[in-house]
């Protein structure tokens, strides 16, 4: 019977945990990309996937049918992809039953996709495929894939091939055009619109076929790639590069292989990251990717030619957006303005940052000529300066390419603004180049902690969060965050009934007096990085935070708030107490993400395996900040993954040290006793005796512990020496214990210099004393009066005595 029962408990137990598959990590979705309006098949692999449960999409258009377990590491979804989804990079991640996975991206493309087929390396074996199609394939080392297409005179051919924007690998792309002759119509390898991936295109001079070619640049082994050929329209550049949102325009695209042309957009009303550029069109077909578009609060001022010197710039109207184009090299421009002394304004030059060719210096003159700022590359290539008018009147402003190139590409956009408030938040990295814990996942009845970073710009205050959109049985403990601080620690807690599910969440905080001032969510994933120096090739970053209620967790932990403060230079051991299931014994790994300022902890500590409590050392500097704070502790079990639990946001005093010595130097020889002495200055009463200990005594020196009282003004520590004790100088410090509330309160006090000296050997050839005369005995005298206690050195006086014995002896 009992091994029946002990054996249904064991397999229960091993059932649950061999089923629970924590901390999912996503690592790829395949196919890197699908056609719009249509139905796909989407996998997610990594690690913990198996029990996928839901897609979270950060863009509308896609409707999951459903989510399937492909193994314990893969999932896959059915998904509809709507007619009208946004064209280009798309952003999700899966939600288990036991977490939220890292996100990652794909593409959606308007042109139906066909598959490369082997072998298609050589130029007489191509891969015939017809115009408007997305061709889907892999480059290996020393690879070149051909294919063949067939196109009237006059059509345009682009290839456009997204390989390193795929952020699965480093794979810098080289593409090409050629005629049947071998000969290169186009070729590119870095084009700035899509930064280190390539568009190549003409307008076939002839009926006939071509080639497209794609390799790697230096012939290494790649990765996947999408190239879309056809006949679309593939501008480089458009102008000017931003407008007035709500706004009509006319852009007019540059950089076409069929000549530039004009296009009408009504500009959206508010920013927003679905609005991630202008796409050109031409009948029925779209470029595969836009040309970045700025939207701003002004309109524009665009430049005048000729406008290369001082006496022909260009008048423009603050606040609008100064617009130009570098036409050729050496080109440089000037615009003039006019501005009020004391106004403050950002200024930002795009170049770089709209995928423009320019690398920008920008110089602000007063009116005579004189230079006030100038800036080439704050901002990577582009530039950037903040300047205070320093009188009234006429100012002007000059562009130019830093190597002095131009050309039809070279465009640049210029927006003047005024200094206001701005906030984001973020969750800090646990891992380099990684997304681990910067999402929230909190199980059933339990809670999930994490930290919580603001980046306030001009203005100061405390914060307050407002998340919006939370999933159902979530709520949110956090304190408001103190002027002085750039970051808080946030719990989420979830009702042991809260249904499972997860929402990416507009997660706000404001500043608690001035609503008005507030900002979102900020996190960035770095999927390729590479040299030199650590470049980062392909990210993607987000605006909203990834929350879920997840499956129950086996275990739940628990912070015995202290009775006592921790004081500056003090230590203490936080007590954390874990719940534990039925037949759960696996050791829980505790963390301490959040430490107020001054405060230091253990990096980790464990609650061993079959037990259910830990403690947790900390510490405070002499300069941490005075005050009440919250604290957590998380703490994760292995079980399939990374399990994870928190404690309660717990409360954490700090103060001022209650006691405060000063301890005086000390000197001695080995093999001998001295004494410390140690000035001794109660802030905070206390009651009954304190301990106090003094540590970091060298090997076999000895002190033994005293006890003093609120009322104790000095007190003495006997030290002793042995003849081989290390000789020097020695640092030590006393360790306070004082009992408050059944609670010790521990400090670190005094510090000093104890230093032990090597005995002086004996004076050779000394002649011994001569012996005293004899006396006759005398009276017996009178009892001597007791002495007073003779007077303890100061350590100056001793030093003083120790100098004059050294003479003495010839020394």
């Amino acid at each position: 019977m009992f091994r029946r029962a002990f054996i249904a408990a064991f397999a229960l137990v091993f059932c649950a945990t061999s089923l629970f598959a924590a901390s999912p990590r996503l690592s790829i979705i395949n196919p890197r990309g699908v056609q719009r309006g249509t139905e796909a098949v989407l996998t997610f692999s990594g690690s913990q996937l198996g029990d996928g449960q839901q897609v979270l999409f950060y863009s509308p258009g896609f409707e999951v049918v459903k989510v399937e377990t492909v193994d314990a590491n893969n999932c896959k979804a059915t998904v509809k992809i709507s007619a009208d989804c946004r064209l280009g990079e798309h952003v999700a991640q899966v939600r288990t039953k036991t977490g939220i996975s890292d996100y990652r991206t794909f593409y959606i493309g308007a042109l139906p996709q066909v598959d490369e087929k082997e072998p298609n390396n050589f130029f007489d074996q191509p891969q015939p495929i017809t115009l408007n199609q997305t061709v889907v394939g892999t480059v290996g080392g020393e690879d070149v894939d051909y294919y063949i297409v067939e196109a009237k005179k006059g059509q345009r051919i682009c290839a456009e091939v997204e390989a390193m924007r795929l952020g699965s690998a480093l794979f810098d792309p080289y593409v090409a055009i050629l005629d049947m002759k071998r000969f290169e119509l186009s070729a590119a390898d870095d084009t700035p619109l899509v930064n280190q991936d390539s568009v190549a295109s003409i307008v076939a001079p002839e009926d006939g076929k071509y080639m497209v070619q794609i390799r790697e640049t230096a012939y290494g082994g790649g990765s996947n790639y999408r190239l879309h050929v056809g006949t679309f329209p593939r501008p480089l550049a458009v102008y000017p590069a931003g407008g007035k949102l709500g706004e009509e325009i006319d852009a007019k695209f540059l950089g076409d292989p069929a000549g530039e042309f004009v296009q009408k957009f009504k500009l959206p009303t508010a920013n927003s990251n679905e609005f991630t550029g202008l796409f050109a069109t031409a009948g029925a077909e779209i470029s595969p990717s836009p040309n970045p578009f700025r939207l701003f609060e002004h309109g524009n001022s665009l430049e005048v030619e000729p406008n290369n010197a001082v006496a022909q710039a260009t008048p423009a109207t603050l606040p609008n957006a100064f617009n130009g184009i570098l036409q050729e090299p050496g080109d440089i421009d000037f615009f003039k303005f006019t501005a009020t002394k004391g106004q403050v304004f950002e200024v930002e030059c795009y170049g770089r940052r709209i995928r423009s060719a320019v690398d920008p210096v920008m110089v602000l003159y007063n009116a005579q000529g004189g230079g006030i700022v100038s800036n080439d590359d704050s901002r990577g290539p582009d530039s950037y300066f903040r300047v205070t008018i320093p009188a009234d009147g006429e100012y002007l402003l000059s562009v130019t390419d830093h190597l002095q190139r131009g050309g039809p590409g070279f465009v640049y956009r210029v927006e003047f603004t005024g200094v206001v408030p701005s906030l984001q938040l973020s969750i800090p990295q646990v891992e380099r180049y990684g997304q681990y814990r910067r999402q929230i996942y909190v199980a059933k009845g339990n809670r999930f902690g994490t930290i919580i970073n603001a980046s306030r710009a001009n203005f100061g205050g405390k914060l307050l969060l407002e998340p919006q959109g939370m999933p159902a049985g979530i709520s949110i403990i956090a304190e408001p965050m103190a002027e002085n601080l750039a970051s808080m620690p946030v719990v989420f807690e979830a009702a042991a009934d809260a249904p499972l599910d997860g929402k990416l969440v507009d997660f706000i905080g404001r500043h608690a007096d001035n609503p008005a001032i507030r900002g979102g969510f900020f996190n960035r994933a770095e999927f390729i990085i590479g040299a030199p120096g650590q470049s980062m090739y392909s990210w993607r970053d987000v605006d909203r935070l990834a929350v879920a209620v997840v499956d129950e967790l086996p275990f739940k932990i628990d912070l015995v708030e202290p009775k006592v403060p921790l004081t500056q230079n003090g230590s203490m051991q936080l007590k954390v107490v874990a719940t534990r299931k039925e037949g759960f014994k696996a050791p829980i790994t505790l963390l301490f993400p959040f430490a107020p300022p001054g405060i230091g902890a253990a990096p980790s500590v464990t609650i061993p395996e079959g037990q259910n409590e830990a403690l947790y050392p900390v510490n405070a500097a002499g300069n941490a900040q005075v005050g009440k704070w919250r604290v957590f502790v998380l703490g994760y079990a292995e079980i399939g993954g990374a399990a994870y639990s928190s404690t309660q946001l717990g409360n954490l005093e700090v103060t001022a040290p209650w006691v405060t010595f000063a301890m005086q130097r000390s000197a001695t020889e080995q093999g001998q006793p001295t004494e410390v002495v140690c000035k001794v200055e109660v802030a905070t009463p206390f009651e009954g005796n304190a301990n106090v200990q003094l540590v970091a005594l060298p090997n076999k020196v000895l002190s033994q512990p005293l006890q003093f009282t609120k009322d104790t003004k000095e007190l003495v520590f006997k030290v002793t020496t042995e003849k081989d004790s290390p000789a020097g100088k020695h640092g030590i410090f006393g360790v306070v214990t004082i009992t408050a509330n059944g609670e010790p309160v521990t400090h670190n006090v005094g510090g000093a210099e104890l230093r032990i000296d090597v005995p002086l050997p004996p004076k050779p050839n000394t002649p011994a004393p001569m012996p005293a005369p004899a006396v006759a005995a005398a009276a017996p005298a009178p009892m001597p009066v007791a002495a007073a206690p003779p007077k303890r050195l100061s350590r100056l006086e001793q030093l003083r005595e120790d100098a004059k014995a050294k003479t003495a002896q010839g020394k």
